[in-house]
Formats: C-alpha cells, sequence, structure tokens
C-alpha cells in the first residue's frame, strides 16, 4: 500500500512531535542507513523523518539526502510533505503563520559536498532528465495540505518561493538583498535538495513552511533567547498540518517526468 511521510526539521531539534506516537524503522540503502519513524494511527503507511536527526545533532552540510531519498522510496511512499523553519526575505510575508512553497530558488543544483543534486550520481539503466510537467511541489498535493490545515484550524497564509542557501554558515547583508531580487521570499539550508532527489524518485512533494524572522538587512536580528522563542511558535504551527497530513492525506500521481533516452518516457 503507498505511503506518506513528512520531512521535520529544526523547529522539532530535541523530541518527537506530543501528538505523535512514532516507532523508529532502520532503513538500509545503498547510500547509507537512515532512520524514520513510523506513524500507527492511519490507515495506509505513513512516517516521519527527521533530517538533522533526534536529537538534532547534523549540520546542513552533514545531511546524508540521498540516503534519505532512497528510503522513502523504499517504504513506498507516494506523498511527501516537507517542512522548514524559515528566514523570510520579503517584508509582505508574515512570520509565524504557515506557508505553502510553489516554487523553487536554487541557482546550482549542487549538494553541500559540491556534487550533483541528482540520484543518478552514475551511468545506469533508469537515469534520466528530471522534466517538470507540473513544479517540484505538486499541486494536487499542496491542494490537500491546503485543505488539511483549514481543518485544523492552522490556515495557509500565502504561497512562496522558496530560496536554498547551503549553509552551514548564515547569510550576508549583501546575500539577503539578493535574494528577493531574484524571486526568493523565504529561505532555508535545507528543502532544496531533498525535492529535487524526491522528485527524482517520482516521488511527489509538497512543501511547507513557517518563518520564524525576518532576514531582512535593515532589522534587527532576534536574540539567541528570541530565537528560540520564535521556533517554538514555528513548531506549534507545523504540528498540527503535519499531524492532520499523516492521518489523512492520500498519496497522488507524480505530476512529472524522468526522460531517458531511447524510451518513450
Amino acid at each position: 500500500m503507498p505511503a506518506v511521510a513528512a520531512i521535520l526539521g529544526s523547529a522539532f531539534s530535541d523530541s518527537l512531535p506530543g501528538q505523535l506516537d512514532l516507532d523508529p524503522e532502520e532503513v538500509d540503502t545503498e547510500w547509507g542507513t537512515q532512520t524514520l519513524y513510523r506513524f500507527p494511527d492511519a490507515d495506509r503507511p505513513a512516517y516521519v523523518l527527521f533530517r538533522h536527526d533526534l536529537p538534532h545533532r547534523l549540520l546542513p552540510n552533514q545531511i546524508n539526502y540521498r540516503a534519505q531519498a532512497a528510503a522513502l522510496q523504499s517504504v513506498g511512499c507516494e506523498g511527501l510533505l516537507v517542512t522548514s523553519s524559515v528566514g523570510v526575505v520579503d517584508p509582505d510575508v508574515p512570520i509565524n503563520r504557515p506557508l505553502l512553497v510553489e516554487d523553487l530558488l536554487m541557482l546550482e543544483n549542487r549538494l553541500p559536498d559540491g556534487s550533483a543534486c541528482t540520484m543518478f550520481a552514475e551511468p545506469a539503466d533508469d537515469h534520466g532528465h528530471l522534466v517538470l510537467d507540473d513544479s517540484l511541489f505538486a499541486t494536487r498535493l499542496a491542494e490537500q495540505v491546503r485543505g488539511l490545515a483549514e481543518e485544523v484550524r492552522a490556515p495557509i497564509a500565502d504561497t512562496v518561493t522558496f530560496a536554498y542557501v547551503q549553509g552551514p554558515r548564515s547569510k550576508t547583508a549583501a546575500e539577503n538583498r539578493a535574494l528577493p531580487r531574484l524571486g526568493g521570499q523565504v529561505n532555508s539550508m535545507t528543502l532544496g535538495p531533498e525535492v529535487v532527489l524526491a522528485n527524482e524518485l517520482e516521488i511527489p512533494c509538497a512543501g511547507l513552511v513557517v518563518g520564524h524572522k525576518y532576514s531582512i538587512p535593515d532589522r534587527d536580528p532576534p536574540e539567541e533567547d528570541a530565537l528560540s522563542a520564535t521556533l517554538d511558535r514555528s513548531r506549534e504551527a507545523q504540528e498540527r498540518i503535519v499531524t492532520a497530513f499523516l492521518r489523512r492525506a492520500e498519496p497522488v500521481d507524480f505530476p512529472n517526468t524522468i526522460y531517458r533516452f531511447g524510451t518513450d518516457e
């Protein structure tokens, strides 16, 4: 039976989401072993993946993105909700409110180690080009997330373009000025590679983010204590939607194409 899954990040750095009773499962892949957490309170298989491990220990550049994507494929994931707590570079985008990602700004298709952001690292019979007929963020799955958010009284405040910045350092003032000029509205050090790799494995994705601070040069950054408080609020906003997604979301057809030379695909 097809599964759904959610990827959680820094907002859940210390503990499992309060409403979720999760069981860890080790999944072996050709890229390494990855822990997924099975969510039993659903009518079909549902999983949670903690991108930074649990508790939070991995910097963004230390994440084994390929192993994570391969693990999700191995459990039959056909609906993936990728979440992130983000900095906001567009002053018109609200913070501490759920946002749906509609497009990705990732100017270099690379993983943090400098290698190409692809599951097709070596020649293989099934390699190909990811062609976007819809979007990296599947429209039908995003519509489900929007409806579930309304049902749990955590409505989506806006749709945004997500800018991927590798990290692990924070951005400079010049970079924060450049991103909105290129079309980016929110950013973080993850999410980009995850949705690219998942799409190459024909896993439909939706992106749910919450802005926990403004990354605008003329605004002072939050103090460390304040940043922790904003991450707490970000977690609360995401948790209700993620829980509803795991319980009630339905897999969707992959809306894009992997073009393989010499085939009709």
